[in-house]
């Protein structure tokens, strides 16, 4: 294990190990890290399906707190059942090339039960059902014109997205809000077009991998068509951001290779994407 996780934290342009403690938050173990007496806002970070596992999941939530102004936290909303790690270095190894085609195929190929077993354990309806629930108790309990923002990686994208839903907004002190103020989602998979994008109360940034294999570049032009026939129809959009990323290959936000420099930059520019975006709309 010690060498799995040595791995994954070379995996990210953050280097030594997290700094933030795990604490029960609103009913779910959460990596904490940041301002706690004064923060400016709240980040909530849905992370990939490696979790509170990955070291670089927590890493990249202390490159968030860094400046003192926010309170991060990085709930492990599967519930201690996470991806393992030795999946994760098949499926989005930390550098691809030095990764064989045999090893690569036969990997996966052994993986596939464990992960179609694990995605069988989480479902969309449970899974979304945990992550609202968290949000909803996070909005109730925030102080009234502190923001909460939201960023999602890989899996938690989706969830992301979907916290800034009309659907999803709740009742507060007699007046309608959204779960959150603000999100970002980084590579975000299993994304349904235009269900999971329509109707949505909050400005989002994505960010796209041009040579990404889990989540095709194209439904970038899906998730824009959604929004630009929606402002045909009158209908009020919120601001929404497009990023490209190249190579941009899946995990490009967790776990590209810092030793090459244009997937460094992958890295170090989505760190830059959710922090410019969350300090124009916290």
């Amino acid at each position: 294990m010690a060498t799995s996780c040595s791995e994954c934290i070379k995996g990210t342009i953050h280097q030594g190990q997290p700094k933030g403690t795990e604490e029960l938050v609103h009913g779910l173990n959460t990596y904490v890290i940041g301002n706690r007496t004064n923060p400016r806002g709240i980040i909530v970070v849905y992370s990939d399906i490696f979790g509170l596992g990955l070291p670089n999941n927590k890493l990249i939530a202390d490159a968030y707190a860094q400046s003192g102004e926010w309170l991060v936290y990085l709930p492990d909303f599967f519930k201690g059942d996470p991806v393992g790690l030795k999946v994760a270095d098949v499926l989005i190894p930390v550098d691809a090339a030095k990764q064989s085609t045999f090893a690569k195929y036969s990997g996966i190929l052994a993986s596939m039960p464990t992960f179609l077993m694990w995605m069988s354990r989480h479902k969309t309806g449970p899974t979304d059902k945990i992550c609202m629930d968290f949000l909803t108790s996070l909005r109730r309990t925030t102080p009234t014109g502190q923001k909460v923002g939201m960023v999602g990686m890989c899996w938690g994208g989706k969830y992301a997205i979907r916290a800034g839903l009309e659907s999803n907004m709740i009742e507060v002190d007699g007046v309608k809000k959204p779960l959150v103020d603000a999100v970002v989602a980084l590579h975000p998979s299993h994304l349904v077009v235009p269900d999971d994008v329509e109707s949505l109360v909050v400005p989002v940034s994505y960010g796209w991998g041009v040579e990404d294999i889990a989540v095709s570049f194209k439904q970038k032009a899906e998730v824009e068509a959604v929004h630009a026939n929606a402002q045909k129809a009158g209908m009020k959009v919120p601001d929404m951001e497009h990023k490209t990323y190249k190579p941009g290959r899946h995990g490009f936000s967790v776990r590209g290779n810092p030793d090459d420099p244009p997937e460094r930059k992958c890295l170090e520019d989505s760190v830059a994407q959710v922090l410019t975006w969350l300090d124009k709309w916290l």
